[in-house]
C-alpha cells in the first residue's frame, strides 16, 4: 500500500470517528446533567437542576423497588400521627423543556415543582409552558429557587425568585414556594460559610419569602448536605416543610429537628419523582394555607 493512500484511510477513519462522538452526544444529552448537572439556556445562563448536586455527590441508588416503597406511607405526617397514604408528583426545569402535562397526569401524578429562578440572575425559559400547563391538566404546582449563597444574601434571592414566579396565591392549586439548598456545583460544599452562616442565610431567605407571600418557603435539602453546613446551627422545622432528596428505600434519617417529611424526593429516573407525606386532602391544605 502507498504511503498516500496509507494516510488517506487514517484520516478517513478519524473523520468517522469524530462524526461518530459529535453523533453519540446528539442523542444522549441526559448524559450531560447526569455528569455535571448543569445546563446552558441560548444566553448562556447556567442551570442546575433541583438534586443534580445531590446526586452527583451521594449518587441515585434508586431501582424499581426503591421506587414501588416510596409510593408507600412512612413515618409521620403533618398529624403527627401515623401516615396512611402518598401522593405522587414529579419536579422539572428548563432540562425537560416544554413538559408533555397530559402524560405525567395519566401516569399519576398529581402535584408538580417547576424551577424559576437561580441565584440573582438565572429565569427558567420554560417557566411559562411548565408552570401554567401543570395547573391547566389539573396538578397543584409550585416553583422553586436554586440557591447560591456565595453571590448574594437570602433577601435578595428571596425577592428574585418571588419577583419571577415564586410567589403564591390562595386558589387551592399553588403551593408555597421551595428554597433548594444543596451542595455548591461551583466549588467547597457550603459555599465557603461557618454553619451558622449558612443557618442565617437560609433564615434571611425565609423571613423574606415569608414576608413578601405569607407563606413560610418548603425547604429541599439532603440530610448529608445539611448536616455537613447547616446542622443545629439553624432549626426551621416549626416552620417551613421539609422536602428532602434521598434515593433509596426509605426516606432514612431527616435533618435536624424535623420529625416528619412533607415532600420525598426519590429518584431522578427518568424524571425527578416525588411522594407527598400524606392524602390529597393534605397537599390541598397545604397549597391554601
Amino acid at each position: 500500500m502507498s504511503i498516500g493512500r496509507r494516510r488517506w484511510r487514517i484520516a478517513a477513519a478519524s473523520f468517522a470517528a469524530s462524526v461518530s462522538a459529535l453523533l453519540l452526544g446528539a442523542l444522549t444529552p441526559a448524559a450531560a446533567e447526569v455528569a455535571p448537572g448543569t445546563n446552558a439556556d441560548a444566553r448562556g445562563q447556567v442551570d442546575h437542576a433541583m438534586g443534580s448536586q445531590i446526586r452527583k455527590h451521594e449518587g441515585d441508588h434508586s431501582n424499581s423497588y426503591t421506587k414501588r416503597r416510596a409510593l408507600e406511607p412512612q413515618g409521620l405526617n403533618s398529624d403527627g400521627v401515623s401516615a396512611y397514604a402518598t401522593v405522587p408528583g414529579i419536579d422539572v426545569s428548563s432540562w425537560q423543556g416544554n413538559v408533555d402535562w397530559s402524560y405525567w397526569w395519566n401516569q399519576g401524578k398529581r402535584f408538580a415543582y417547576v424551577k424559576a429562578t437561580e441565584g440573582t440572575t438565572y429565569k427558567n425559559p420554560y417557566f411559562a409552558q411548565q408552570y401554567n400547563g401543570s395547573y391547566n391538566v389539573g396538578m397543584i404546582r409550585g416553583s422553586y429557587h436554586f440557591a447560591r449563597p456565595d453571590v448574594s444574601s437570602g433577601a435578595t434571592q428571596a425577592n428574585f425568585f418571588v419577583n419571577n414566579g415564586g410567589g403564591w396565591s390562595r386558589d387551592g392549586k399553588t403551593l408555597p414556594g421551595a428554597l433548594d439548598v444543596e451542595y455548591n456545583p461551583y466549588g467547597s460544599t457550603c459555599y465557603g460559610k461557618t454553619k451558622a452562616q449558612m443557618a442565617a442565610w437560609i433564615k434571611d431567605f425565609h423571613d423574606t419569602y415569608y414576608s413578601r407571600t405569607g407563606r413560610w418557603p418548603v425547604i429541599y435539602t439532603s440530610t448529608s448536605w445539611w448536616n455537613q453546613c447547616v446542622g443545629t446551627a439553624g432549626d426551621f422545622s416549626s416552620t417551613a416543610p421539609l422536602w428532602v432528596a434521598r434515593y433509596a428505600s426509605t426516606v432514612g434519617e431527616l435533618p435536624y429537628n424535623w420529625g416528619y417529611h412533607t415532600i420525598w424526593q426519590y429518584t431522578s429516573s427518568p424524571i425527578d419523582q416525588n411522594s407527598f407525606n400524606g392524602s390529597y386532602d393534605r397537599l390541598k391544605v397545604l397549597a391554601t394555607g
